[in-house]
Formats: C-alpha cells, structure tokens, sequence
C-alpha cells in the first residue's frame, strides 16, 4: 500500500523574482508579490520606493526604473 502525502502549500517554487532570477525570501514574496505571492522585481533588480509602491506586484509606479533610467540603483550616470 502506497501513502500519499499532500502538501499544505502550493508545489510551484516563487523563490526567485520572475524578472531577474534572483532569489527572495518567503516574507519578501509575502509582502511585496502579488496575490499569488509571486514577485515580478525584487531588491537586486528594482529600487525601494518602486518595490513599496507596488512593481514586484506588476504595478505599474511613477518612479523611474533603474534599468532604464541610468544613475539609479547603484549605476552609472552620465557625468
């Protein structure tokens, strides 16, 4: 006779960002994922005040994105 065991939580694995790859936390995609705790940017790819206003829910935020934006989030600008 064979057991089974079914898992308490989802079996997909959101401990990386969807946009960089890198990982995050099960409190980061808790609190900055979307409603399905899956985070579309994370601190390595993304600035704070983007993250608390929403972009690793995919919201769409005011503030500048360091990638397209040079300067921003430890880049260079142009001098």
């Amino acid at each position: 006779m064979v057991c089974v065991t079914v898992a308490p939580w989802p079996s997909v694995d959101n401990s990386t960002c969807d946009h960089c790859g890198a990982h995050v936390t099960d409190r980061f995609r808790r609190v900055f994922g979307d409603d399905g705790d899956r985070p579309h940017r994370c601190g390595d790819c993304d600035t704070y005040a983007r993250l608390s206003r929403g972009s690793a829910a995919s919201v769409d935020v005011s503030f500048p994105d360091p990638e397209t934006s040079p300067g921003r989030h430890g880049g260079e600008g142009d001098v």
